[in-house]
């Protein structure tokens, strides 16, 4: 994909955080379902970087699941949300870490950490090319013996979601499977569409994912959403 368009559709999911921040973070006030079955592989003390970490929750979670043992960085490019997060974070008397970082043009280059974690990021990341470099930088942030998990967002496959998809205007040449969504939520029908960039990755690309990080597939498994399994998730060990 040609770096103009990454740069226009990141441009684009950067207004959408911007303009839905509030509706947004309200729309993730809980825990994903399939986070539970990921703590047999944490054990404190952890040192965690969160790619992608929105309104902070995923750093509640682990905080809630297992106590104070725990260093925690969070990255994201919306710093609305990075504002929940740290409000968040602050009135439970936690010790984080937040940076605002445009994790698309600017992927975290430094540090290692026991887990590394990217959710709901890669629907955002802009080109096939792009999406495996991402998820190989990833992996060299881990340690040796630290995971690297990531999820794919499977919104294609709902109903729910195929009807938000929205007309691409002529001048974005997309690639296949990437689409335009309408929020919607607690919108009024006089209000500007919040649209936002979101590319479906099916079981191929997924697979070709977790080769590209260069890790150890532990496990693979679908959670999430009112069917159960609107993400799939991969876990992933850097054994060397």
């Amino acid at each position: 994909m040609d770096v103009n368009l990454i740069r226009r559709l990141n441009q684009l999911n950067k207004d959408f955080y911007t303009q839905t921040a509030e509706s947004f973070s309200q729309s993730r006030d809980h825990a994903w379902e399939g986070w539970l079955k990921l703590l047999p592989y944490l054990k404190p003390p952890l040192s965690v970087l969160d790619v992608g970490c929105g309104n902070g929750r995923f750093g509640l979670f682990l905080y809630e699941q297992l106590g104070d043992g725990m260093a925690y960085h969070g990255l994201d490019n919306a710093p609305a949300l990075l504002d929940f997060a740290r409000q968040a974070f602050d009135e439970r008397g936690l010790s984080f870490t937040l940076e605002n970082r445009d994790i698309v043009e600017n992927p975290p280059d430094k540090g290692e950490y026991d887990l590394v974690v990217a959710f709901g990021v890669l629907h955002h990341i802009p080109g096939y090319e792009n999406r495996h470099e991402f998820v190989r930088r990833l992996g060299e942030r881990v340690k040796k013996d630290g995971y690297l998990v990531f999820t794919s967002w499977r919104f294609y496959e709902q109903p729910r979601f195929r009807e938000r998809i929205v007309a691409w205007p002529d001048d974005f040449e997309v690639e296949t499977h990437d689409y335009l969504l309408d929020w919607q939520r607690d919108r009024n029908i006089e209000e500007k569409p919040a649209l936002r960039y979101c590319h479906y990755i099916d079981d191929t690309e997924h697979q070709s994912l977790i080769a590209a990080t260069g890790l150890t597939e532990i496990t693979t498994y679908r959670a999430d959403g009112r069917s159960g399994d609107l993400n799939c998730y991969s876990v992933l060990q850097r054994l060397t």
